[in-house]
């Protein structure tokens, strides 16, 4: 069920919906402590209920909190609200790859720049021990 804009997880007041991953929905918020815009990922309710689901969101905010890379977006908070468990994220401004795609294709030099970033995201995770399972053309931000 989507969130309405206004609607507050602690000091994050979503402003609209950005996505919908493998593990939750994303929503584009405010952080009102440190006026910034963050993404908030909320573990739908129907996920929240099964223990297995729960715990591979939990296990994914512990993993994330460990990994620096310009490129994978940093952990700012994780916390749980009326029953909701939420992740707190940095929001990453541009255009998705499908969009990018939409218009046509790339220049090659432009694909490889992109390639070599997402294989070296994926690299950092993967050596430790963080594996994505989730990747599609939606989500990377260029």
């Amino acid at each position: 069920m989507p969130i309405a804009a206004g609607t507050r997880f602690g000091p994050y007041e979503i402003i609209s919906a950005a996505g919908v991953g493998g593990m939750g929905e994303v929503y584009r918020a405010k952080d009102t402590r440190l006026d910034r815009i963050v993404a908030v990922k909320v573990l739908p309710s129907e996920l929240a209920n099964d223990p297995e689901k729960r715990q591979r969101f939990e296990r994914e905010a512990r993993s994330i909190s460990t990994l620096s890379h310009p490129h994978i977006c940093t952990l700012h908070d994780i916390g749980q609200q009326d029953g909701v468990d939420y992740l707190v994220l940095e929001y990453l401004e541009g255009e998705t790859l499908e969009k990018k795609l939409e218009k046509g294709s790339l220049p090659t030099p432009e694909v490889l720049k992109y390639a070599i970033e997402l294989a070296d995201a994926l690299d950092k995770a993967h050596r430790q021990g963080i594996i994505h399972r989730d990747i599609k053309p939606q989500p990377p931000e260029l």
